[in-house]
């Protein structure tokens, strides 16, 4: 039951952040509920037993997504300011309305598969075993991770004011 009441409120605070994404002017505090709706979403993940998720959930896209998404508000000037024009305001709506429709008619008429049982080792230690086991890929992952610093560094030297 506790797990269930947990679940709810993850949810209901990810819609306020998902919600708080597309209606706050300011483009950091904006920002900031996509954080919190990001960990909201982890939260969803630990709830449903999914820890692998939560855990690449908070790495990737809280940590790494999000930070890069915030220095690039922090290098732009106008930070308070939103969107200019609102004249697409009512087309996004019809269509996120158009989507929204179409994703829940999808919800109530498929046909969900239940497992009655568990998996037979962790989903986790049998991903970290594949992943940085001996033929592992740590070496990829890596390089991938100073490819990544390097690109963040270059932009930052390409958008400074000199």
């Amino acid at each position: 039951m506790g797990l269930a009441i947990a679940f709810w409120i993850l949810a209901i605070v990810a819609i306020a952040g998902a919600l708080g994404v597309v209606l706050l002017k300011n483009v950091f505090r904006a920002a900031l509920s996509l954080i919190l709706c990001l960990l909201a979403v982890a939260g969803l993940f630990i709830t449903l037993s999914a820890d692998f998720l939560a855990a690449v959930q908070i790495l990737i896209y809280v940590g790494a997504i999000s930070v890069l998404i915030i220095l690039a508000i922090m290098l732009t000037r106008e930070v308070t300011q939103g969107s200019p024009s609102g004249r697409f305001r009512i087309p996004a709506f019809i269509v996120a309305v158009l989507f929204f429709a179409v994703v829940a008619y999808a919800m109530v008429n498929t046909n969900w598969q239940i497992a009655t049982a568990p998996p037979l080792e962790p989903t986790t230690a049998a991903l970290a075993g594949k992943l940085f086991g001996e033929k592992g890929f740590i070496l990829p992952l890596e390089i991938a991770s100073v490819l990544l610093l390097a690109a963040i560094l270059g932009a930052i030297v390409l958008v400074r004011e000199k």
